[in-house]
């Protein structure tokens, strides 16, 4: 936000006297004197007027302002002194604003200490000191050592003048988050919301050459691009894949910026989603099952009794339980006073699983929609598990996002052959996944939820190239396995921390073994300062394939009409170049022009006599595309050519119906036509009428013999000769007769017998 270019006098003193020290600082100001001709200084431009009013005292400050105040200003100018006076006298202008910036102590902190000029970074914008200054705090460190760490283990295209302040910036948050991290219950500390808002606020504006941020107050807001690369770096906030749906979530109400209040309450609502998953995962549930794969437990419903779960398996429906692990599904069937032994439905193997939504409703109906069917080859019948509720199906969508996602990332694992750490890192990302959308369930109760979005492997499995995606994620994880076996760790401080590291930090271990401490340690994150690894041009790629495939399907939908004939009419006009250009090669066919048709013979003949059947083909196939280009060239800038149909008369109902039985009959008679097709070729095979057998078989043995001995030029010439001239002038009449014949002889060819039996239903209605 630039600074007005006219501001009132009050608002000026406010804002020179509560920046008064960093506007010193910036203008490298000894504050020694104040060098100012009141004469002149109505005549100053504002940023002029700032740098030497920030030379002055707080009371000089108010007495030059208001000695230099328009004739109408000077009226009030007595008490506005003596407010203004006091107003220093106490050492606060707080309350003349209606916001306060929360950076505003710090400034003014900064420029009471004396090492403030030595830890002030030049490159740096205000907003990206203050917050490199919270980095060096929290790691222990000097702005000034922190700086020369960055400029020796940076490399020269990362420190490139255009992108060092930044990258500089990510430097310094990505140490300090790596360190906050590791304290237990840091995402309940209100000091760690609003630095890690923070970092996103400075990333915006990081360098000294940046657009002053002078209006900071409360209600300030950050964007999608500094969410997406400051949030991954604490991987239970988001996730590199999913962090630009996440950041939408967060916007529905604020116009895609992200405000700190509404940031403020989601991290709230993580920080009690995984106390309950630690809390879930440390009690007794399926206590005698768990420890065999040390399974997790995400998810419990079932408990409230406002909230059932019911489990259909054949006509049988038992209320429940429900668990969901890192592995399995497990539902315990509701007895009397206890919970019958659980069920366990299989996640993590290969059994050829079925997960989708399934309809449910009374003595088989299928009318409600708000179940999930689970079907393997280990079972002998599909199992139903529906959610009950009175409107929508949001938690059925819920459950089948979480069940769905923990499926995927198994699946992920056997297809790539992951294992050791990696594979607890890949279990780590959908369990974060989880808890994220946990908290966003919490804190948007009222607002639809698209659950597969927020879900990494969901995600991937819906988007176009999402195969892709898993694919460069595997194979960092290989490259960061084989770092891992060598001892090596890249970058240190230049990367962000890893699921693994994060969950483990939250009180979480993964595996049925534990794993060293230091291996888990080599394990780096998905986001690196100041550069676009591959997962994230992969994720990019992906979703700008995604919007032109949403821009294309509204196109679809735009077109789409109703009604059969309506539908006719369309297709109709659309094949009038393909319907024009049969009628063309049919009139060719009948000789209706002996000239063109001799020409189009003569042509074709020589091109199958040498052989140039392919390059006539490319040359079609040039043409086809050379008339695309052309069209594109002269079409731009012009609207696209709408096809115009006309529009069939309205149809009223018994019309319709009358057209629906015709279009029946005639599907009906052509499939009848098909079958006697089929059964007398079946009679012909089968040597039912020996006659006609005998001239089909001398045929195929006369067809065999012209294949074997003939070649394939002079085959395609002599068919193509002897279709194109069947009704030319000379051979007109000789073929009609042949045709005749030849109908004569298919029509007394008797169809094989046929016989229909009716299965008998023996078995038991259920």
């Amino acid at each position: 936000m630039s600074a007005p270019s006219q501001l009132g006098l009050v608002s000026l003193a406010v804002y020179v006297i509560i920046n008064r020290e960093n506007l010193r600082a910036r203008a490298d100001i000894d504050g020694k004197g104040t060098g100012l001709n009141l004469e002149n200084f109505s005549t100053l431009g504002f940023e002029q007027k700032v740098v030497c009013v920030a030379k002055l005292p707080n009371v000089a400050l108010c007495n030059c302002l208001l000695y230099t105040s328009t004739i109408k200003e000077m009226a009030m100018a007595s008490k506005t002194r003596n407010i203004l006076e006091n107003l220093v006298r106490e050492g606060s202008f707080r309350w003349l604003l209606s916001n306060h910036s929360p950076f505003d102590d710090e400034f003014e902190e900064m420029g009471r200490s004396p090492s403030a000029s030595r830890n002030w970074i030049p490159e740096l914008s205000p907003i990206a000191n203050i917050v490199v200054r919270r980095c060096s705090k929290i790691l222990g460190v000097p702005t000034t050592e922190l700086h020369e760490s960055f400029n020796a283990e940076a490399s020269d295209s990362i420190k490139h003048p255009s992108r060092y302040a930044r990258n500089l910036l990510e430097y310094c948050c990505f140490r300090a988050l790596a360190l906050s991290t590791q304290k237990t219950g840091h995402l309940g500390d209100k000091k760690f919301r609003r630095l890690t808002y923070d970092m996103m606020v400075a990333w915006e504006a990081p360098a000294a050459t940046s657009q002053p941020l002078v209006n900071i107050d409360e209600d300030i807001s950050v964007g999608v691009e500094a969410f997406s690369r400051i949030a991954p770096a604490v991987p239970i906030i988001a996730n590199v894949i999913i962090s630009k749906n996440l950041f939408e979530v967060l916007t529905t109400t604020t116009d895609g910026r992200l405000q700190f209040f509404i940031y403020d309450k989601y991290l709230s609502a993580l920080e009690r989603a995984t106390k309950k998953m630690k809390t879930q995962s440390e009690s007794s549930l399926l206590s005698s099952i768990r420890p065999s794969r040390g399974e997790k437990i995400l998810e419990v419903d079932g408990t409230v009794t406002t909230q059932p779960v019911l489990e259909h398996v054949g006509i049988s429906t038992w209320p429940g339980r429900l668990i969901l692990t890192d592995y399995a599904l497990y539902f315990e069937a509701l007895r009397v006073v206890s919970f019958d032994k659980p069920k366990c439905y299989d996640l993590s193997e290969d059994l050829k699983q079925v997960i989708k939504p399934e309809l449910t409703g009374p003595w088989g109906t299928r009318l409600f929609d708000k179940a999930v069917l689970y079907k393997s080859i280990s079972l002998s019948e599909p199992v139903v598990i529906e959610f009950p509720e009175l409107k929508g199906h949001a938690r059925r969508d819920y459950w089948l996002a979480i069940i769905r996602e923990i499926f995927y990332v198994h699946r992920f694992i056997k297809e790539f052959q992951i294992k050791g750490v990696e594979r607890n890192e890949v279990l780590s990302k959908s369990v974060l996944g989880i808890l994220r959308l946990q908290a966003i369930r919490e804190i948007s109760s009222t607002i639809p939820l698209s659950c597969e979005t927020l879900l990494m492997f969901n995600l991937c499995d819906q988007l176009p190239g999402g195969d892709l995606i898993l694919e460069t994620l595997a194979n960092m994880l290989t490259i960061r396995g084989l770092d891992r076996t060598n001892n090596s760790r890249d970058g240190g401080g230049m990367s962000s921390i890893s699921a693994l590291d994060m969950v483990s930090n939250l009180g979480f271990v993964f595996g049925s073994n534990s794993n060293d401490p230091n291996d888990t340690s080599l394990v780096v994150g998905e986001i690196t300062v100041g550069e676009i690894n591959p997962l994230e041009r992969a994720v990019k790629e992906s979703r700008n394939n995604y919007e032109k495939m949403v821009m294309a399907q509204a196109t679809v939908d735009g077109v789409k009409v109703d009604g059969i004939d309506t539908n006719l009419a369309v297709m109709k006009e659309l094949l009038f170049p393909i319907s024009e250009l049969g009628k063309w090669l049919l009139s060719l066919a009948y000789w209706e022009d002996p000239v063109k048709s001799s020409v189009f013979c003569c042509v074709f003949s020589y091109i199958i006599w040498r052989q140039w059947l392919g390059y006539a083909f490319a040359a079609i196939l040039i043409l086809m595309a050379v008339f695309m280009v052309v069209t594109r060239i002269f079409s731009q800038g012009k609207p696209v050519d709408e096809v115009k149909v006309l529009a069939p008369p309205p149809m009223n109902t018994m019309e319709q119906l009358l057209a629906v039985q015709n279009a029946i009959s005639q599907a009906e008679e052509f499939i009848q036509d098909g079958n006697i097709v089929l059964l007398k070729l079946r009679a012909l095979l089968l040597s039912i009428f020996p006659q006609a057998s005998e001239k089909f078989a001398v045929a195929l043995i006369s067809m065999a013999v012209i294949l074997a001995l003939i070649p394939i030029k002079y085959l395609a010439l002599l068919m193509f000769l002897e279709t194109f001239t069947r009704y030319s002038l000379p051979r007109r009449a000789s073929t009609e007769r042949a045709m005749r014949r030849l109908r004569e002889w298919w029509f007394s060819i008797p169809a094989a017998p046929v016989i229909l039996e009716r299965e008998k239903e023996d078995k038991k209605s259920k």
